[in-house]
């Protein structure tokens, strides 16, 4: 198996970072509480009058920080709460059929106690409202000259967010999902397709369930797919395990399976040092570990798959505190392998009496 020097690339990429972003705290630990960091931002922004940074420069800065410190705030009440981004055009109408596609989709997430963001504007991202009630919405609006009024349901709430830029809207998108659900669009909805998949892919974002949702017997996703396989897989632009990131439907029982599935015993993931810990609901069998470790080698740098506790660099994260984990050195690039790797897990990850197959009506675990 290739064993890729991740220290010293690692070590390099990061002495260019720091060469470039002068005067990083020699000692990272010392800047890791939230008043050093808030010093920090206070720091940065005084350089900008050091480097005689323009107006325009500053305002951008200025206006981004600002927007993204009110979001975080009212996403601060719902952080324990399931959440479902649902993407898709603005201008289809209610007579759609794929409009219909995600009323119901919507409401079916609300049920399982998922919340639902969109884009907060008509069309799909109503559609996902409709379905979902104003409870369950919340909404990003982004402030164009045209098209983009906030729908009935979401327009007046506190959860209502109306932002300037599409770079801190797409990052909210994404910061604040646990799945992702698109529907047929145009530019806005390919090129937020496109953002996920390549966040994910890159393992610059966490792992989560991507479904890509039609009409019964629609085809805008199969052409869409067409071009993945014909043109980027056959010319080995991506890998094909990559195609494990993403799931085609034209059918919203499918959909919601897809995601409520995904968190069967998955729970979250996170980095500590160079390991990776994936957060399990339940413990893994040795039976299933040996398989893990037979079948997902080629994913490791080095090291085998270990259950763990919480190790104490989590100890900051006290609502999974209790839950078991499975730690590895994980290459940082097999991310469709991992994507199967969950999927395994997932699937016979159960303990005997608990095993059964979700339906899209089941409850899922707390």
């Amino acid at each position: 198996m290739h064993q890729p020097a991740r220290d010293d690339e690692q070590g390099a990429s990061a002495s260019s970072f720091h060469h470039v972003h002068d005067e990083v705290p020699k000692d990272d630990s010392a800047a890791s509480g939230i008043d050093s960091l808030v010093q920090q931002i206070r720091e940065t922004a005084a350089k900008l009058v050091r480097d005689g940074a323009s107006r325009g420069d500053v305002k951008l800065l200025s206006t981004a920080l600002k927007e993204l410190r009110y979001c975080f705030k009212v996403f601060s009440s719902f952080r324990q709460l399931r959440k479902v981004t649902v993407f898709g055009s603005a201008r289809l109408p209610a007579t759609d059929p794929a409009y219909h596609s995600a009323v119901e989709f919507g409401r079916r997430m609300a049920e399982h106690d998922y919340m639902v963001i969109t884009g907060a504007a008509s069309g799909i991202m109503e559609a996902g409202h409709v379905g979902a009630g104003r409870e369950k919405s919340i909404g990003i609006n982004i402030l164009l000259p045209f098209e983009q009024h906030a729908n009935s349901i979401i327009r007046g709430d506190h959860k209502l967010m109306n932002l300037k830029y599409f770079f801190t809207r797409k990052l909210l998108f994404v910061k604040e999902a646990d799945a992702i659900a698109l529907f047929p669009g145009g530019f806005g909805t390919q090129d937020e397709g496109w953002e996920v998949l390549t966040l994910v892919q890159t393992g610059k974002s966490h792992l989560f369930p991507i479904v890509m949702v039609d009409q019964p017997g629609g085809d805008y996703w199969v052409l869409w797919q067409k071009y993945i396989v014909d043109v980027l897989l056959k010319r080995r632009l991506i890998a094909a395990a990559d195609l494990n990131l993403y799931k085609i439907t034209t059918s919203v029982d499918e959909a919601v399976n897809e995601i409520l599935t995904f968190y069967r015993v998955y729970h979250s993931m996170r980095y500590v040092g160079p390991d990776l810990v994936l957060r399990l609901k339940h413990t893994l069998s040795d039976e299933l570990l040996e398989r893990i470790r037979q079948e997902f080698a080629d994913i490791l740098v080095t090291g085998t798959f270990t259950i763990t506790a919480a190790l104490p660099a989590e100890a900051n994260d006290v609502a999974v505190a209790d839950l078991p984990r499975l730690r590895f050195r994980f290459d940082r690039r097999s991310l469709g392998r991992l994507r199967m790797l969950v999927n395994l897990i997932n699937t016979d990850g159960l303990p005997p009496e608990r095993d059964g197959k979700l339906s899209p009506t089941s409850e899922p675990e707390a």
